[in-house]
């Protein structure tokens, strides 16, 4: 008895972080869904899962499906990647429907996220500023920044929030950044600020020295609050990518699914609050990645529709299809890559 205990211990927070991905995934397809079904376009099958059926149901002109393999899901339309003559087909829509179907999973997956961080706002009674109130003992960026300061900026990069900072703060080898600050009513910018320097997981960060004003929560707080935390969240993970890009993160510090579910994993053992956070990132972290202009992407979709739109005539099929599965080989070579680099990090 205490065996199978302790091996539910270990198995429930990965069947959570399972559930959850998967949750994200439906509510990135139900946006296509909705939109299609709003929109006048025939889905023939809308399903959770992939592989064999376990179970299937036929609503109207669609059949819902529950599939073996928890790892997606998918909203096949008419239509979608073949010509056909019915008139509720994706391919004879006017452009701007086409357009609206296809960003609306990644509109979802974002409005989640608002949604999610509303949740995680809600019992906050103060919400912390961007303006310093006062250094602690002996700090050492109190040589250039001063009280009443709000930052701005920090190495260029705007500053919505503490989250913010708490990313420009991350990877700095020298312990020296540029700061952007409203001064007296006057935008300043300070050169090499200094502050200490700590090392993590092999990555530098800095020493956070000084306090922040905290604000009082109302409605407008709240609501300002909530739309500045998603922005930020926004703001990483766009960061992260130019950052992942330029070379400053190696491809270590790129997860797939397996990765994924082994951070919610670890985050449902300690506290299931500590869910939310990680879920808000991952599915705007989704919407964003899939507005990307990648072939077999959402974005690279849209980046033929908007082709279509300026120049009044549609690519030929056949050379879209080309792109869109020479893109799904790389994205899934890609992605077996870092499934591979996620296992070798669990194991060893």
């Amino acid at each position: 008895m205490i065996k199978i205990l302790n091996l539910w211990n270990n198995v429930w927070p990965y069947i959570v972080a399972v559930v959850l991905f998967l949750l994200l995934i439906i509510i990135h397809e139900f946006g296509h869904f909705i939109a299609a079904k709003l929109l006048g376009v025939r889905v023939n099958e809308f399903a959770v899962g992939f592989g064999p059926k376990l179970f299937s149901k036929k609503f109207g002109e669609t059949n819902y499906a529950v599939n073996l393999i928890p790892l997606g899901g998918y909203c096949a339309m008419e239509g979608e990647d073949e010509n056909s003559e019915d008139q509720k087909a994706f391919c004879n829509k006017p452009a701007w429907r086409r357009f609206l179907i296809v960003v609306m999973g990644a509109v979802f997956n974002l409005l989640l996220g608002l949604i999610i961080v509303a949740i995680i706002l809600a019992p906050v009674k103060t919400f912390a500023t961007t303006t310093i109130a006062e250094f602690a003992e002996n700090s050492v960026s109190s040589r250039y920044l001063k009280p009443d300061d709000k930052i701005l900026a920090v190495d260029g990069r705007k500053i919505f929030t503490t989250y913010d900072l708490s990313y420009a703060f991350t990877n700095v080898k020298d312990g020296k950044i540029d700061i952007k600050v409203l001064r007296n009513g006057e935008k300043v910018l300070l050169k090499d600020v200094t502050f200490e320097t700590a090392q993590e997981e092999g990555i530098d960060y800095l020493k956070v020295d000084f306090r922040v004003y905290g604000q009082k929560k109302t409605v407008g707080s709240f609501i300002k609050q909530t739309v500045a935390t998603s922005i930020s969240y926004c703001a990483v993970i766009w960061r992260s990518l130019i950052d992942l890009i330029s070379g400053k993160y190696g491809i270590s510090a790129v997860s797939g699914p397996v990765g994924t579910a082994a951070a919610i994993g670890s985050a449902a053992k300690q506290n299931l609050a500590n869910l939310l956070p990680i879920m808000a990132l991952i599915t705007i972290n989704l919407g964003i990645f899939n507005l990307l202009p990648i072939p077999a992407l959402d974005g690279g979709r849209l980046v033929f529709i908007l082709i279509e739109m300026i120049t009044r005539k549609p690519v030929p099929q056949k050379y879209e299809s080309v792109v869109h599965t020479v893109g799904f080989i790389v994205l899934i070579g890609f992605m077996l890559l870092v499934t591979a680099k996620d296992i070798w990090s669990l194991i060893f």
